[in-house]
């Protein structure tokens, strides 16, 4: 029967490495600010208009449904393989595997459309005319790709160090230059609170649909906590606070910078301009070097969320090599580092043949459009997925208190409706391309699933995830950890 994971010896990864302040340094990371609202700022606005604060803030709501859900079920089952193996044993095996199999095609996806930009917002530093050469900023980005990859194969307290410098100076210029944007006032138009909001601006449901699928792919990464679990210190508490602090300084970091954005640069610069709207940001409250400070925060974010993400996609392979529910060299570590360097091999691999292949597609704005879509599309999916199984695992607890109902019930279920409305939403209004990359990529999971279901790995065949029992081994053998009784010193931890 397959069982969870403690952090020790026989997973195969280093125990104890990250700590509480690293878990939200990685959140963070993952989310990557900077990125996120140069690569996504003029789609969203494209969508929302004035209200891209809006669609973001009805975006966050459920999305910390979800990261409620991730800490919860987290605290029951300590597994590099986070929702692979959370809904393979609350829900069903298959929906398990195929939660999994979506963060590692997204997370590969990712690999195309953030090193794509790595190589061309390094190249802008220089030359605005070698920042639109495809081929060439393919070649950076691999390579700034390639150092990341070893950073991730020598391990978590080494990427962890990395992470503390280049989020560190990222959030620092965005929260800088936000704030004086918001300072320095509007040339473009005058602030209005409906753009917090105005949720009936978005054009019908439809139109909301496309601007929180687009929203979802700005807040996505900050779950590589729980992938890390394995490897961090007191994870059944830290994994979780970490994900849950994540989300909140992203969301408003994100706040911040898009509302300062509508203030300084109107809708028609921005698609006129959507590769330039960070820099044009910094040049409008710095005259001079301003464009260039914004774009070297996002060469940062872009080169550290490369790092998170290649953290997210290796340890779930990891997971299902040690499953056997993929080939299981990819369960294998390294002997002096303790990573999964098989997994991060191939991801590596297989990231290089497409960052060649996505030449066909065209400019870097054009593959990014397609991959942002699809990406949406998956991490949807498996958010969903991890929403609706915490209410399965802790169904005989949900109504022992209040606070049980609302953290554990019906905000993450409310997270897993609407990413799920999302989904669904986004078959009806993506272009062909979009949907053979975000759904051919998914249908390729049931090839694996199905070959090693059929030669029997115990994954299939799963002890059931119940946080009853969990609590009560907890209590019988060590200090419970989940808390769940709703009185006193032993209530629900909701200290946020």
């Amino acid at each position: 029967m397959s069982t969870p994971h403690s952090s020790g010896g026989k997973s195969g990864l280093r125990a104890n490495v990250l700590g509480t302040f690293d878990t939200i340094v990685m959140a963070v990371a993952g989310s990557a600010p900077a990125y996120s609202l140069a690569a996504t700022t003029a789609t969203l606005a494209g969508a929302a208009g004035l209200f891209s604060p809006a669609a973001l803030l009805w975006c966050a709501i459920p999305m910390l449904g979800i990261a409620w859900a991730f800490n919860y079920l987290g605290r029951i089952d300590v597994n590099a393989g986070a929702s692979y193996s959370w809904v393979g044993r609350a829900l069903h095996p298959s929906l398990g595997f195929m939660s999994g199999w979506a963060l590692v095609v997204s997370a590969t996806f990712f690999m195309v459309a953030g090193s794509l930009p790595a190589g061309s917002y390094t190249l802008s530093l220089f030359s605005a005319s070698l920042a639109d050469n495809t081929a060439l900023a393919t070649v950076v980005g691999a390579c700034w790709f390639l150092l990341m990859a070893g950073l991730v194969l020598m391990g978590a307290r080494i990427t962890a160090h990395a992470q503390w410098i280049m989020t560190g100076i990222e959030i620092v210029i965005l929260v800088v230059f936000g704030a004086a944007a918001l300072i320095h006032g509007g040339s473009a138009t005058v602030f209005s609170w409906s753009w917090l909001w105005g949720f009936g601006h978005f054009g019908g449901v439809s139109g909301f649909a496309a601007s929180a699928l687009i929203a979802a792919f700005y807040f996505w990464g900050w779950d590589v906590t729980a992938n890390l679990s394995e490897e961090t210190s007191n994870s059944k508490r830290n994994s979780g606070l970490g994900g849950l602090l994540g989300v909140v300084t992203s969301f408003a970091i994100f706040e911040v910078v898009t509302i300062s954005v509508n203030l300084i640069i109107s809708q028609k610069d921005i698609q006129a301009n959507s590769s330039t709207l960070l820099s044009d940001l910094g040049e409008a409250v710095w005259p001079g070097w301003g464009g260039k400070v914004l774009v070297i925060a996002v060469v940062l974010s872009t080169v550290a969320t490369l790092e998170t993400t290649l953290i997210q996609v290796s340890r779930s392979l990891f997971a299902m090599g040690r499953d056997l529910t993929v080939p299981a060299v990819f369960g294998k570590s390294h002997l002096r580092w303790q990573t999964p360097w098989v997994a991060i091999a191939v991801v590596a691999s297989v990231s290089l043949l497409l960052f060649i292949a996505s030449n066909a597609l065209g400019s870097v704005s054009t593959i990014l459009t397609a991959a942002v879509n699809a990406i949406g599309l998956q991490i949807a999916f498996y958010y969903a997925l991890a929403g609706l199984a915490v209410v399965v695992a802790y169904r005989r607890l949900l109504f022992k208190s209040l606070s049980n109902a609302i953290f554990i019930g019906l905000w993450p279920l409310a997270g897993a409706v609407f990413m799920g409305f999302v989904f669904v939403e986004a078959l009806f209004s993506f272009t062909g391309q979009e949907l053979w990359l975000g759904l051919g990529a998914l249908a390729l999971g049931l090839i694996p699933m199905t070959w090693y279901w059929m030669k029997g790995s115990s994954y299939y065949r799963p002890a059931r995830l119940d946080a009853t029992d969990a609590d009560a081994v907890e209590a019988r053998y060590g200090d419970s950890d989940l808390a769940l009784s709703g009185a006193g010193q032993n209530g629900l931890a909701t200290d946020l």
